[in-house]
C-alpha cells in the first residue's frame, strides 16, 4: 500500500515544470541525508575508502552534493517514467551514438554503462531509440518490481533479463546484434565476481563483462549520463569501442573496467551511486567495512 501511494506521488510530481521538480528534489535529497541514518553512513564510509586524501570537511560538502544530486536524480526520473517522448527528449540529449551504430554493424555490443544517479533517465531515454537487452536485479517489493519493469519497456519491447535467469538467451541474443546494457559496477556477492581494486580497495566485480565479450565477440561501448549543472539536462554520452578488449587476462580486463569506471566518477563525483554498498563483500579475513 505504501508503495503504491509512494508511486501515486510521483506521478503527480511528474507534471511540475522542470525548475520545481528540481527544487522539490534536491529538498528530498537533504531530507534523505538527514533522516536516512543507514544510508548516510553507507555514503560516508564510500567517501572515506574512495577519498582518503580528501578532508572530512570536503568529504562532509561532497556527501552533501551528493544527495542533493540523488534528489534531484529521483524527482527528475518521473519524467522518464510518465512524461511525453518530447519532454524526455528535452530532459536527456545523446551524444556519440554513433560509435554505437558502427559498432553494431560490426559485431555484438555490449554497453557499459556505470552506475551513476541518472542511470533511470538513461535506460528510458535509450530505449526510445534502440531495441536491447538489459540485465536487471529483482526487486523485493513485487508492485515495485513490476513498476519499473513496465516503466523500461514503455517505448520498446526491451528484453529484461533477470540476474537469475542466467546468460544462455543473454549469449544468443548478444550474437543475434542485440546490444547488452550492462551495469558491472554493483556488488553482487563473491558469485561469479573476482576481487579487484576499485580506487584502490578491493572490490567483488562482476567478470561478465570480459567474459561474454569473450564468448561472443563482442564490442565494449562505454555510455555515461551526468547532469549538466549549467544547462540542468541531462547529457548521456557514448563512447569508442575499447581496443585489445578482452586481453585474454580475466584479473586485468576486470581492473581495467574499474579504472575506467574511477576516471568517469571523477569527472563527476557527486553524480555516482555513492548509496550502494559497493564493498559489502570482502575479501576472506577481512572485516565489514559498513558496521
Amino acid at each position: 500500500m505504501l508503495v503504491r501511494a509512494l508511486l501515486t506521488l510521483l506521478w503527480a510530481l511528474h507534471f511540475l515544470p522542470r525548475p520545481i521538480l528540481a527544487m522539490l528534489g534536491a529538498i528530498a535529497g537533504i531530507l534523505f541525508m538527514i533522516l536516512g541514518r543507514e544510508r548516510r553512513r553507507v555514503v560516508d564510509t564510500n567517501l572515506e575508502l574512495c577519498f582518503p586524501l580528501k578532508s572530512k570537511s570536503d568529504r562532509n560538502k561532497l556527501r552533501k552534493k551528493h544527495f542533493v544530486s540523488l534528489g534531484k536524480a529521483i524527482a527528475e526520473s518521473t519524467i522518464a517514467w510518465w512524461g511525453s517522448k518530447r519532454r524526455i527528449r528535452k530532459l536527456a540529449s545523446i551524444e556519440g551514438k554513433n560509435f554505437l551504430d558502427d559498432a553494431l554493424r560490426q559485431a555484438p555490443v555490449i554497453v557499459l554503462a556505470p552506475h551513476f544517479i541518472g542511470v533511470e533517465i538513461l535506460a528510458i531515454r535509450l530505449s526510445m531509440e534502440e531495441n536491447a537487452q538489459s540485465m536487471y536485479s529483482q526487486q523485493k517489493n513485487p508492485v515495485f518490481n513490476n513498476f519499473l519493469k513496465s516503466r523500461r519497456t514503455r517505448f520498446k519491447d526491451i528484453r529484461l533479463v533477470s540476474r537469475q535467469d542466467g546468460i544462455k538467451e543473454v549469449v544468443r541474443s548478444l550474437k543475434a546484434r542485440l546490444p547488452l546494457f550492462f551495469l558491472p559496477d554493483m556488488d553482487f556477492g563473491s558469485k561469479d565476481s573476482i576481487f579487484v581494486p576499485f580506487f584502490g580497495v578491493e572490490a567483488a566485480t562482476i567478470d561478465a563483462v570480459p567474459r561474454l565479450a569473450s564468448l561472443t565477440k563482442a564490442k565494449i561501448i562505454p555510455v555515461t549520463i551526468r547532469r549538466d549543472q549549467k544547462t540542468n539536462k541531462y547529457i548521456i554520452k557514448f563512447t569508442p569501442a575499447w581496443g585489445n578488449y578482452p586481453s585474454g587476462d580475466l584479473r586485468a580486463d576486470t581492473r581495467n573496467m574499474n579504472e575506467f569506471i574511477e576516471e568517469c566518477v571523477l569527472a563527476s563525483p557527486e553524480q555516482y551511486y555513492w548509496v550502494h554498498k559497493r564493498f559489502k563483500t570482502r575479501p576472506i579475513g577481512e572485516e565489514p567495512v559498513y558496521g
